[in-house]
């Protein structure tokens, strides 16, 4: 179950809502773990001992961690190869186990470990170690109510997306159980819901068509492409990226919101950004925070050298192209990052904080060639290929039909790319009525084409 969904938006959000708001304070963790059970288990419940385990498991060892005070590294230690043996033995066993049969040509079998990974366990694995690092280092207490721990853990407006929200940052509302809720807080979550699910349905489905156009099944092919069109292609990309992202990611703020919880923001307009640095301060913030908080600081960060400093971003960057997913591409694609960040942080920076305009061309060509390593993974866009057509000028099909196809959604793509609907629609705060016409307007039209999705779904699957 996604968010932009029928089912979803007319059924599980209303009840669950309704339900959240009718029980009193003292029972509204209790209901938002049995909903997030729910939702967890809406496909199946193959993987539900995985969670119910690493739940109790980590519950337990957190409490032993804060009382065996001499014992807290050691215990760390156990509690994080415990979380990440869950997460490596889902999504990255076969990955290894291919890497090395390449290597040594040992044969070693694939293990079945299903098709589909455990839902979120990316976000709530990374949750977890967060929350046993901070009771080792003393920043927090450790959770004595076991219902409130689940909550946190599987709090259902996070699992698919993230952002991953420290257990710290969380509990004062967690453990909130009269004020929780306001009307003000649940105005802000359905104006970040509807706009995040309008940047997704409208936008980002819009503009990812016309890359599925190139390289999907049945699509012109990326060797029939033309450098323009090839061009216009991972554009396209780009902005369905972050637009389908950002999207998810304000939905999920807008849902956490109307259930009486404040979550900082995952992405700040990052294409505006004027180098990679300020990029990867506006993009996926939680994820950038939890590798600069758990990973760099931790082995050093910049307080031991220049060369210290470049290893341990080697370390960061490794990690974080591995954990957006187990194939060499997105390994690639965080050591690219890597240079890129070294290269600002050894001579290019100041001189990019004193550029005006080529610092953010500068910035999009490489973030937008960085997103083509990203998706090389994907059928029919092999990495080689696709830089060839980017970057040797050859003729093939015109990007003008697309263009004309696509052109309204790539400018409207650019335009909620930027800082100017934000600035109109804090203009409009004085303006109740206006407001009020446009967000319904933006409501009704966002689930129009969720509706329109799902019947064209529902009538492609009948053929």
């Amino acid at each position: 179950m996604v968010f932009n969904s029928v089912v979803f938006l007319f059924g599980f959000l209303p009840l669950a809502l309704l339900l959240y708001y009718l029980v009193p304070g003292r029972l509204k963790n209790a209901v938002l773990l049995l909903e997030s059970l729910a939702f967890y288990c809406w496909t199946g419940v193959q993987y539900l001992p995985l969670i119910a385990f690493l739940v109790v498991f980590n519950y337990i060892w957190g409490v032993l961690e804060e009382l065996l005070t001499r014992r807290r590294p050691l215990l760390l230690t156990i509690s994080v190869l415990v979380n990440l043996a869950a997460l490596v033995y889902f999504k990255y066993a076969n990955f290894l186990i291919d890497s090395l049969n390449s290597l040594t040509q040992l044969g070693i079998a694939r293990l079945d470990v299903g098709a589909v990974l455990p839902l979120g366990i990316s976000y709530y694995i990374f949750k977890i170690i967060s929350y046993q690092a901070d009771i080792c280092s003393e920043k927090i207490k450790a959770e004595k109510d076991p219902v409130t721990f689940a909550a946190y853990v599987l709090f259902f407006p996070q699992l698919i997306v993230g952002p991953i929200i420290k257990y710290r940052d969380m509990a004062p509302q967690l453990h909130n159980t009269r004020d929780r809720c306001t009307a003000a807080l649940a105005q802000t979550g359905c104006e970040l819901f509807v706009f995040g699910l309008a940047q997704k349905v409208i936008l980002a489905d819009s503009i990812g068509a016309l890359w599925s156009d190139i390289i999907g099944t049945g699509g012109v092919g990326l060797a029939q492409v033309s450098t323009p069109l090839a061009w216009l292609g991972i554009l396209a990309y780009s902005l369905q990226l972050y637009l389908d992202f950002a999207g998810f990611s304000a939905m999920s703020n807008g849902l956490a919101a109307m259930l009486g919880f404040e979550c900082a923001a995952n992405f700040d307009l990052p294409y505006i950004s004027g180098s990679i640095t300020e990029f990867w301060r506006r993009w996926h913030i939680s994820l950038s925070g939890w590798f600069r908080e758990y990973i760099y600081i931790p082995l050093g960060g910049n307080r031991k050298g220049a060369a210290r400093q470049m290893l341990n971003m080697l370390a960061v960057w490794a990690a974080t192209g591995i954990w957006h997913g187990a194939s060499w591409n997105f390994i690639v694609w965080g050591l690219y990052y890597f240079v890129l960040l070294a290269v600002e942080k050894q001579f290019l920076l100041p001189y990019l904080q004193k550029g005006r305009v080529w610092p953010h061309l500068y910035t999009l060509f490489f973030v937008v060639v960085g997103w083509g390593i990203f998706t090389a993974n994907q059928p029919g866009a092999p990495l080689g290929l696709l830089l060839q057509k980017l970057f040797v000028p050859q003729g093939g099909i015109s990007a003008v039909y697309y263009l004309r196809n696509y052109g309204v959604f790539l400018l409207l793509g650019c335009v909620f790319s930027s800082a100017l609907p934000r600035r109109l629609w804090q203009k409009l705060e004085r303006c109740t009525p206006v407001r009020l016409v446009l967000f319904a307007a933006v409501a009704l039209l966002s689930v129009a084409y969720v509706v329109a999705a799902t019947n064209a779904t529902a009538l492609y699957a009948n053929f």
